[in-house]
């Protein structure tokens, strides 16, 4: 295992590193610091979004200015704000114990004089997007004629939202003889024209290989009609009950209209894109990083920048036309050494993008079927138990707990248990009742190991990524312990503390003879039969289910909603009329203090 004294900084920066508990560099900071650290060369380094790329550029150009002079010797150009921001965060945090050092953002929707000010005070280094940037270069607010190290962090993405022509006018401004360091997750032909144009003989070093997905990061594909495309992102949701995620689609207009409608059927969600003035989208942003906003919907432009650790899923509501841009979408889960899922909702006419992506990532993607009605509400149900299991005890309760008995006193250990679960799970289970199944249909497809679901049984199984598992090691587990073959186990399903798995049906009574009496870890492990997909029924063998997450609640509004179809209809007509930023302030007033506070994660 490396170590960050292994790689030739000095103490005031690992003094820093102490301070903020990193334990081992990343591959690229293992790679790219000495580097850049023993020689004055160009480099280009190729590695995904959230691998530690500011700290693999941040320490070196630390420890290599000089920090008593008050020249401005080093530039870090981003795409976006939120980028800006965060590097020099960031940059502040890593020269902590830098006497003197002056780290200053540039980057517009602020005070242009402000920053001005700032740079004159004696700016060592300038982190700036290029549209700001090159304003103040052409007022002569700032000098970057004395420059030694330029940064081009996320170049890809800041060429693809068109900043070529600035990027080339900037570097203009600075000396030839400086050292230029690309950043960037995808090297395609602009890339390399910017590295070939401006760098001379540039050291090289690639995280993984070019053009390939997040390690951690696994790939999936929901197979439906387009007219049930939003049908199946509600049921995504649903079936993932502590889902923080990035939802994207192509355009502005269809981001607003998925972000109101999800709002509307009572999730905690909002939209992110163009036409948001800076400051809407700084307070859409700050919902989300607290998690008053669960589900972002977002344009690739809007979404670029995003820096959140813990999202949980990314949802391609809508496949983007770049392979590329699958890349840098699917680079905002699996963040800081944690794992995420990438979903992909498709129709037909788009499997074959499926293929292009899986070719370019180098990563497969497993097809999955949207989870049934049934299926759902036993989700909901076992984590809304676990939520209620692991609630600390308010005992401010206590001088009304005679009064509460005495209202249930003739009620037993059971009913009251129903009656309590029956008040949330009764919305999803008359919700979902009749709902049909938005998979396309067996005779068109069959599963992804080629087994039809009338063929198979599904089962619910009490273990899950709290106990170590995820798809892969779960279906390696249920293959070994039941002596199956490779295609035997299929459409692995893994949640928190809980699974679900199919075999054939005709492999039933080997399963439960195996788990009668099995134990992992020392806890029993319990399965049972969960939905039965072809006939949408459940049958419950009565042994106890271990469930867990918080719960994305709904709500009240929620089953009103979906019983009325023309209150809905009408309301959503009126939605239409109204401008965008209207529906921006709806959404975020409905996200924040006026929505039920039973909306809220904790």
């Amino acid at each position: 295992m490396h170590t960050f004294q292994e790689l030739g900084l000095e103490e005031r920066i690992l003094q820093a590193i102490n301070d903020l508990g990193f334990e081992t560099p990343s591959e690229v900071q293992h790679k790219a610091i000495p580097v850049l650290l023993e020689s004055d060369s160009d480099l280009v380094a190729l590695a995904q979004t959230g691998t530690g790329k500011t700290a693999a550029f941040g320490f070196p150009m630390l420890q290599k200015i000089n920090v008593s002079s008050r020249t401005t010797q080093g530039l870090i150009l981003s795409p976006t704000r939120e980028l800006c921001l965060q590097i020099t965060n960031e940059l502040k945090n890593y020269g902590k114990y830098f006497k003197g050092l002056n780290v200053t953002a540039i980057y517009g929707g602020a005070s242009i004089s402000d920053q001005a000010k700032q740079v004159k005070k004696g700016a060592q280094i300038i982190v700036a997007t290029p549209g700001r940037m090159k304003d103040m270069i052409s007022r002569n607010m700032v000098d970057i004629s004395k420059i030694e190290y330029a940064v081009l962090d996320e170049a890809d993405e800041m060429l693809n939202m068109g900043f070529y022509e600035d990027i080339t006018e900037i570097l203009s401004f600075t000396p030839q003889e400086k050292n230029t360091w690309l950043f960037s997750a995808t090297m395609p032909k602009e890339v390399a024209s910017i590295a070939k144009e401006f760098m001379y003989n540039p050291k090289e070093i690639t995280v993984g290989h070019k053009n390939e997905g997040s390690k951690n990061v696994s790939h999936e594909y929901y197979l439906v009609n387009s007219r049930d495309r939003y049908q199946a992102l509600k049921r995504l949701a649903d079936a993932n009950p502590d889902i923080f995620s990035v939802i994207f689609c192509r355009t502005k207009r269809d981001t607003q209209k998925v972000a109101e409608n999800l709002i509307d059927d009572g999730y905690n969600a909002g939209a992110l894109h163009g036409d948001l003035s800076q400051n809407q989208r700084d307070l859409v942003m700050k919902s989300f990083r607290n998690k008053q906003i669960q589900m972002l919907v977002a344009t690739d432009v809007a979404a670029r920048g995003i820096d959140v650790d813990d999202i949980t899923h990314v949802i391609n509501y809508q496949l983007p036309d770049e392979i590329e841009t699958y890349t840098h979408r699917s680079g905002r889960t699996g963040r800081a050494g944690k794992t995420g899922v990438s979903m992909v909702i498709v129709s037909k006419s788009e499997t074959r993008k499926i293929k292009s992506i899986e070719r370019k990532i180098k990563k497969e993607f497993v097809q999955k079927d949207i989870p049934g009605g049934m299926e759902i509400c036993q989700i909901q149900l076992m984590s809304l138990a676990n939520k209620v299991h692991d609630t600390a005890i308010n005992h401010d309760i206590d001088p009304y707990l005679d009064e509460i008995n005495a209202l249930f006193e003739d009620a037993s250990k059971d009913e009251l248990i129903k009656k309590f679960f029956s008040v949330e799970f009764t919305r999803f289970h008359n919700y979902y009742k009749k709902a049909k199944d938005l998979n396309i249909s067996a005779q068109n497809s069959s599963t992804k190991d080629g087994v039809r679901d009338e063929k198979s049984t599904r089962y619910f199984i009490n273990v899950g990524k709290k106990d170590g598992f995820d798809w892969m090691s779960l279906k390696d587990f249920l293959k070994e312990k039941l002596e199956l073959g490779r295609d035997d186990v299929f459409k692995v399903d893994v949640k928190d503390s809980f699974s679900f798995f199919n075999t054939e049906s005709s492999e039933r009574e080997k399963v439960f003879a195996f788990f009668e009496n099995f134990e992992h870890d020392g806890r029993p492990v319990n399965v049972e039969i969960t939905e039965d997909k072809g006939r949408n029924r459940t049958r419950n063998r009565g042994r106890r289910r271990d469930g867990g997450g918080d719960r994305n609640r709904r709500d009240k509004s929620r089953g009103d909603h979906r019983s009325s179809s023309s209150r809905k209809d009408s309301g959503r007509r009126s939605d239409r009329r109204r401008s965008k930023n209207e529906s921006y302030r709806r959404s975020e007033s409905r996200s924040s203090s006026e929505r039920p506070r039973r909306n809220r994660r904790k």
